[in-house]
């Protein structure tokens, strides 16, 4: 805990509200800082549910993001209510409906990582770690990475990201801001049924990706978040009903254009990330998963863990 740090649980919903009303909240996510401002309720709300472990820094240091979500400024507000998202003080999404306010906060953060780092390659994949050794889930949107690594944070893996896996192309070593996992949907019973423990907040209704829900991580996956591990798998999943879990190997080539697809500033970084991922690929033994039970799935992990 840095000088001056204390988990947002520690102070206070009075507390919160107002710092994220004035110069605004500054919460440490693994190797980030975000600056949220916002007198939205469900804004306050969300971020006590799911960040109380988190570290909050004292107003006025230095932050990595700044974010706020207001209403928009013009006379549609009081018949039809909505809300923006800002970053650096410039919107970067159409308006929602107010009361999506909580998780455009979350899908405005993602996208901060996404478009403004430029340090490391960021990948849209999880990743999770078990002694030393990380397995990375690249896929896109419907593919069950969420819940696969949801599951997978409350059955022995300390989760490093569920979104937005950072990539050190000089050493080769992945972490991730251990940010809440994203639920949507069927996916948020089947957690809440697999991991009984697991602390959801409130789910959010008729967002354009459905019901979403989102599940802070074990605490112990925060006290170590921007904690690095050396890459030992990349593993595609992809869920289907009623399908017997089972992995097939993936070449290195292969693995290098799926991560590729998925890397959100590749073409930004050029030649450093073509390699970068290269090395990743020769490296790691990558798997194409496909699965339709979480217990199948777990006793997967777990075997792949043991080198079995």
């Amino acid at each position: 805990m840095s000088l001056g740090s204390v988990p947002l649980g520690s102070l206070g919903g009075v507390v919160v509200r107002r710092r994220l009303a004035g110069d605004g909240l500054l919460l440490e996510t693994g190797p980030f800082v975000t600056r949220i401002r916002s007198r939205i309720a469900s804004v306050a709300e969300g971020l006590a549910s799911v960040y109380r472990d988190y570290l909050v820094h004292e107003p006025g240091a230095f932050h990595d993001f700044d974010c706020e979500l207001r209403a928009p400024r013009t006379l549609r507000r009081l018949y039809h209510p909505q809300v923006l998202f800002l970053s650096d003080r410039r919107s970067v999404f159409k308006p929602l409906a107010y009361h999506q306010a909580y998780p455009m906060l979350e899908w405005g953060m993602n996208w901060c990582i996404a478009s403004l780092v430029q340090h490391r390659l960021v990948l849209h994949a999880a990743a999770l770690e078990r002694g030393g050794r990380a397995v990375l889930l690249p896929a896109p949107p419907g593919s069950g990475k969420s819940t696969l690594c949801a599951a997978l944070a409350h059955n022995g893996w300390r989760l490093l990201t569920d979104e937005s896996a950072l990539l050190d192309l000089e050493t080769g070593m992945v972490s991730g801001p251990a940010r809440p996992v994203s639920l949507k949907n069927a996916s948020i019973d089947v957690i809440r049924g697999f991991c009984p423990e697991a602390r959801l907040n409130p789910p959010v209704h008729d967002t354009l990706k459905g019901t979403v829900s989102h599940m802070s991580p074990p605490r112990t996956s925060v006290e170590r978040a921007g904690e690095t591990a050396e890459p030992a798998w990349v593993i595609f999943p992809q869920y289907r009903q009623g399908a017997q879990a089972r992995l097939t190997e993936r070449s290195p080539g292969e693995s290098l254009t799926g991560l590729i697809d998925n890397a959100f500033n590749y073409a930004a970084l050029g030649a450093r990330a073509f390699h970068g991922l290269g090395g990743l690929s020769d490296r790691v033994r990558s798997f194409d998963f496909v699965y339709g039970d979480l217990d199948e799935a777990m006793d997967v992990f777990q075997r792949l863990a043991d080198g079995r």
